[in-house]
């Protein structure tokens, strides 16, 4: 096991940064980090971005320097890294095929949620959420025939976020409402869009409600993944709220994470909880814990 650090080469923000990484596992990154007092708002889903005034102190903590190559190469044989296509940047594409399926000849909508789903304060609540959730619809539907609300509700749902539960989905519904009225859809259809953004706020579909469990169990099936990309998620999410101190985070995180243990059910339909139940209360067990 060892801890890796490459030259400060990359520019940003008046200066140049060094990435931090492990070999084995992200919670012994972790713990390097939070021992050489790394903020956690400065870990990227598989390394730590660090200062390079910060470089001569994490070698002298234990950090091995290493050329930028063998870094890279140390990164992938850990199976810790995240594919480029899991990075918000380089989803373009990959989001404008989706779009183009349902919404057809509205590149303007198109960019201005692309825009906001690549925020720079995201960090979960991104794009590679965005492509998640509608990779997860394509496991739960009949990909021949996706329920084009639905999927409008997937692109609106975080499209407003700021980090305050209920009022970023109540603000995203209404932009949909707002967006889709110009875009010239039936009034049922938004009226339907805005109502399923809104149950994402606690995911508490009625019985029966299908098209809203599909959204729902879309949306929570990040819970499902194996460890560390477990790990990557709730790392990600405490990015999100970095303007809430580490106890008020704590406290609200575990409030949720109770919150999601007491669904019942967590996931609605027979596919999602196949694919992603098991795994998800070992998370979120091992989480509270």
């Amino acid at each position: 096991m060892a801890i890796y650090l490459d030259p400060p080469l990359w520019p940003a923000h008046g200066t140049h940064f060094s990435h931090l990484i492990s070999d084995t596992s992200l919670a012994e990154l972790h713990a390097f980090a939070a021992a050489a007092g790394i903020p956690d708002r400065a870990f990227d889903g598989d390394h730590y971005d660090v200062a390079e005034r910060r470089f001569d102190d994490l070698v002298a903590a234990g950090a091995i320097p290493v050329e930028a190559r063998i870094l890279v190469r140390k990164l992938i044989a850990s199976g810790l890294r995240i594919p480029a296509r899991q990075r918000n940047k380089s989803l373009k594409v990959p989001l404008l095929n989706r779009w183009e399926a349902i919404m057809p000849g509205h590149d303007a909508l198109f960019l201005d949620l692309l825009d906001r789903w690549s925020e720079e304060h995201r960090r979960y609540h991104g794009c590679t959420h965005l492509l998640a959730v509608l990779e997860a619809m394509d496991l739960l539907t009949d990909p021949a025939d996706p329920p084009r609300t639905v999927l409008l509700a997937a692109w609106f749902h975080d499209a407003v976020y700021r980090g305050v539960a209920g009022q970023d989905e109540e603000e995203s519904a209404r932009l949909a409402e707002e967006r889709l009225a110009d875009a010239g859809l039936p009034a049922d259809d938004i009226d339907e869009v805005a109502r399923l953004v809104r149950l994402t706020s606690d995911h508490r579909p009625e019985p029966g409600d299908d098209d809203g469990a599909l959204l729902c169990d879309a949306d929570l099936s990040v819970l499902g993944g194996e460890p560390e990309p477990y790990a990557r998620y709730v790392a990600a999410v405490r990015e999100d709220y970095a303007h809430i101190g580490d106890a008020d985070f704590a406290a609200g995180r575990a409030a949720v994470v109770r919150h999601l243990l007491e669904l019942d059910p967590l996931f609605h339909s027979d596919r999602a909880r196949e694919l992603w139940l098991d795994a998800a209360r070992r998370n979120l067990r091992g989480e509270l814990s």
